[in-house]
């Protein structure tokens, strides 16, 4: 039996590459042309220990890859340009998507120097945004390792909330390390868009 048999509906327009526009940021599809600025976010050790990847990536494979992202109907694959300079800092990414249930993953990343302007932060709730109001999902979720509190910031931000831990999840240079699931529902995406109400607890918003 298939998705369409069971009543599961069709893929809500994942085929499309959308351009999302906001007040520091521009999304935009990715394409091979951005790997030149996107290549020293494959290269910097601290990126790789902050999202746990060890592979090695090489120019010519990852021109290949993002050559084929805008041939992908179940998963969204967008640069993140920083409006003020043109240049593109880093790549946003609805993937692992789950019609029966309407969900998905989310993750971003950015390029050395691009974090701590407000780049990410907006470019999330664009996305994700986009994901609930465009793409009519119910559930977008992600991972993040604890040695990650930067970007767990980020996404409390822009309203995801921490689910549970996934207890020594990475294994890193002999450290087991944990990550914490978050997601955000849509009645809580309409409910603040992207905007939830801070935890004065924390302290100031950085």
């Amino acid at each position: 039996m298939n998705d369409h048999d069971r009543g599961v509906p069709a893929a809500p327009g994942f085929a499309f590459k959308p351009t999302l526009t906001g007040e520091l940021t521009l999304l935009r599809p990715v394409t091979a042309d951005d790997v030149p600025a996107l290549l020293p976010m494959f290269q910097d050790a601290e990126t790789s220990r902050l999202t746990g990847c060890y592979a090695a990536h090489d120019e010519a494979g990852l021109r290949a890859w993002y050559a084929s992202r805008g041939d992908q109907d179940d998963r969204l694959d967008l640069a993140i340009v920083e409006r003020a300079t043109g240049r593109v800092v880093g790549e946003a990414v609805l993937n692992e998507w789950d019609p029966g249930n309407e969900s998905c993953s989310f993750r971003i990343c950015s390029v050395p120097g691009a974090p701590g302007r407000g780049l990410g932060t907006e470019a999330t709730r664009l996305i994700v945004g986009y994901g609930f109001e465009a793409l009519g999902l119910h559930r977008i979720s992600l991972e993040v390792y604890a040695f990650n509190p930067r970007a767990r910031h980020v996404y409390e931000k822009a309203g995801f909330v921490p689910e549970g831990v996934l207890r020594g999840a990475l294994l890193w240079e002999g450290e087991r390390v944990d990550a914490v699931v978050m997601s955000i529902l849509a009645p809580e995406w309409f409910r603040h868009r992207g905007r939830p109400e801070p935890d004065l607890s924390r302290g100031p918003e950085l």
